[in-house]
């Protein structure tokens, strides 16, 4: 069933948003870690975490998307 288009198209504009999001959350781990422990290598850590978390959700989201296709 193919789905309606006011819904594709918030499922897409979600992944304008997902990667951002995921580089920011981890960015913020990693600044109050470094904070809290007085290091300054923790941010880099779970920025590049965050950045891998992001892109992994934005694969699994493509190929779920277009396996529902049938292509």
């Amino acid at each position: 069933m193919k789905k309606p288009f006011m819904v594709l198209v918030g499922e897409y504009t979600s992944l304008a948003f997902l990667l951002p999001t995921a580089t920011f959350v981890g960015y913020g781990i990693g600044y109050f870690l470094d904070k809290s422990f007085g290091t300054h290598y923790l941010y880099l850590v779970f920025l590049l975490l965050g950045i891998a978390a992001g892109l992994l959700q934005l694969i699994r989201r493509l190929l779920r998307d277009t396996g529902e296709n049938g292509s």
